[in-house]
């Protein structure tokens, strides 16, 4: 799927109604939630369930009605989604909480399938034709929509961020793959004094855009707390501080997606650590660096890019991999605060450089290992007791944005 992103620009009764049109379909997701957490056991509560209970729906409440019957679909399917994988993480027994279904309370989305809405055939605009009263609004951006066709688009998406309204096509497009400019293998060993090591010496700054702007967030969250309650001076402090916030994520994004590319550019081996992101963050005096990197992110790009330049990207369980020696194979126990690598064989290397030579090392065992090309970005996982196979992930997504949520 290819994903563009237009702003919309348009007049105040019309973000109105698009404000309208996100709380219906926050209202059938969370009515849909409900319907399932009260059937008994023996009912058969499926998504082709949800979707005719959005029908009921319709008949039972008028603002409902006024909604795009196809995006009311699209809301039960959101609730679907949030079932089908707490089902999904109970019968694979995943450790921990399993992600019971919860209702939403800040949605801030709509989306529309194949009707409900009307591409304007010479100018950038787009009109919404349901009964919400959204009606026709300009796209401001640089993509061109009209060079796809409109039978293509299979979902239109209304967004709301802290800087105004924002519109999404997802097209169905063959992803195009780009020529390396080299073939090189290279092993990557993320960090928090660096954004990663690899193996070939080279040291990624980490840029820290959340520490840059932490002073300027915590001011901004003060004056919050300054203004009277209910006031339009205090609604306007809250976008402020929300708007600095959105400017910290795009920016990780733009980072992590310019420098996926660049690396998978002049590679045909990228090995990657398979990180626990989640339980990594459980450590609270390094939350917040985690959290700043970014890991899962750059992995998802890379997964992407891998795809576009015939990369093969492997991921591999990073265990023990700064403790062994990337020369002999000896282990070298070493502490955290250790940051270079001394091996009695006489290997000297800054500690993650020998970490990311360990990666590209394992990287290659595992690609010898199997047979099976990787044209699309596959990334093989290895877990703790399990073999070079044991997981396979398969992105085929144009952007990770454009995800229900």
């Amino acid at each position: 799927m290819l994903v563009l992103e237009y702003k919309i620009k348009g007049t105040k009764l019309q973000y109105q109604s698009i404000d309208e049109a996100i709380r219906t379909t926050q209202f059938i997701r969370n009515k849909a939630i409900r319907c399932w957490m009260d059937a008994p056991r023996e009912a058969n509560i499926n998504k082709v369930a949800l979707n005719n209970y959005s029908t009921a729906l319709r008949k039972e409440f008028k603002f409902v009605e006024e909604l795009n019957s196809m995006a009311c679909q699209s809301a039960t399917e959101r609730a679907w989604s949030a079932i089908d994988r707490f089902y999904s993480n109970c019968k694979s027994k995943v450790s921990g909480k399993k992600g019971y279904p919860r209702f939403q309370k800040d949605n801030r989305s709509v989306e529309y399938k194949t009707s409900g809405w009307s591409l304007n055939p010479t100018k950038r605009r787009i009109a919404f034709t349901d009964k919400k009263g959204i009606g026709e609004v300009k796209l401001l951006g640089k993509w061109d929509i009209h060079t796809y066709p409109v039978k293509l688009i299979k979902r239109v998406r209304l967004v709301k961020k802290a800087d105004g309204y924002y519109c999404q096509f997802a097209i169905k497009t063959e992803s195009s793959s780009e020529t390396r400019i080299a073939d090189g293998e290279i092993g990557l060993d993320a960090g928090l004094e660096y954004f990663y090591s690899d193996s070939n010496g080279h040291h990624e700054p980490n840029p820290r855009f959340l520490r840059k702007a932490e002073k300027a967030i915590k001011h901004a969250q003060r004056q919050i707390y300054t203004k009277e309650k209910g006031k339009n001076k205090r609604r306007k402090a809250r976008q402020r501080y929300a708007r600095k916030h959105l400017k910290v994520s795009r920016q990780r994004n733009e980072h992590a997606k310019r420098v996926a590319r660049n690396v998978c550019k002049v590679n045909t081996l990228v090995v990657y650590e398979d990180l626990r992101v989640k339980n990594m963050v459980k450590n609270h005096y390094l939350a917040k660096s985690i959290n700043d990197v970014s890991w899962g992110l750059f992995r998802r790009w890379l997964e992407y890019f891998a795809g576009k330049f015939n990369t093969k990207f492997v991921a591999i369980n990073p265990r023990m991999t700064s403790q062994k020696c990337s020369d002999c194979g000896a282990i070298v126990k070493k502490s955290l605060s250790t940051r270079t690598h001394k091996c009695s064989c006489g290997c000297e290397l800054q500690r993650d450089v020998n970490a990311a030579i360990n990666i590209l090392n394992l990287g290659k065992q595992a690609r010898d290992g199997q047979s099976q090309s990787n044209a699309s970005g596959v990334g093989i996982t290895t877990l703790v007791g399990e073999n070079l196979l044991g997981q396979i992930l398969t992105v085929n997504e144009e952007s990770p944005s454009f995800q229900s949520k």
